[in-house]
């Protein structure tokens, strides 16, 4: 996939000025995709949440015997987990990272919808969240994603090849229970991860989250 994003890049010859932009571009499409974790806010993050989730709800319910699959799944060598997972509150994002993380499984990288604050996003980006580039929040298409596409591409690969968990939200919270634009980019780049035989394999974990009154 480096060797993709390398051909978009210098699709065109150009000079060393060219190339020097070309290389600034990755980057800041980079930026739009991730930032590097807060051990900090990571930490603190931990420490909040189970008495906010305390004031939220009477009790947070986990599957024993499927959290023990899941827990045996992630100490397969060389197999990285995709939770693939329904979505009906912005809360889910920070719940299932503290979840996992408290499981022993790992930070995952979690992918967040577009419509936020810029602050919320950054905070989000801190503790593990990912975004679509820009030019692509608005593809329903594959075709001609150019460079971001070839990007992200690279990025998803790399987060597999390290084992890292990807946490996939399948829907829009509080929207129409179908597959949204935003996880069909991501799922595609999963399966493009093993047709280019980034990673043998991954496991797929689907994940349900329901709440008695979604908050």
């Amino acid at each position: 996939v480096a060797s993709r994003v390398q051909d978009v890049a210098t699709g065109s010859k150009g000079d060393e000025g060219s190339q020097q932009r070309w290389k600034e571009e990755i980057c800041r499409i980079l930026g739009e995709i991730q930032a590097p974790l807060s051990p900090l806010l990571l930490r603190l993050c931990h420490w909040v949440l189970p008495k906010l989730l305390s004031r939220l709800f009477l009790s947070v319910q986990l599957h024993r015997a499927q959290q023990e699959m899941v827990l045996q799944a992630a100490r397969k060598p060389n197999v990285p987990l995709v939770f693939v997972c329904t979505h009906q509150s912005q809360l889910d994002v920070l719940l299932l990272s503290f979840l996992l993380r408290s499981q022993g499984i790992g930070v995952p990288r979690v992918t967040v919808g577009t419509r936020m604050s810029p602050r919320l996003r950054s905070l989000l980006q801190s503790l593990g969240g990912i975004f679509l580039p820009s030019a692509m929040a608005q593809m329903w298409s594959d075709r001609d994603e150019g460079l971001p596409g070839a990007v992200l591409d690279a990025y998803v690969q790399e987060v597999l090849q390290r084992q890292q968990p990807l946490v996939i939200f399948l829907e829009e919270p509080l929207g129409t229970p179908r597959l949204s634009g935003p996880a069909r980019h991501w799922l595609l780049r999963v399966i493009r991860a093993l047709q280019d035989g980034a990673v043998p394999d991954v496991l797929l974990v689907p994940v349900g989250i329901t709440y008695d009154v979604a908050p």
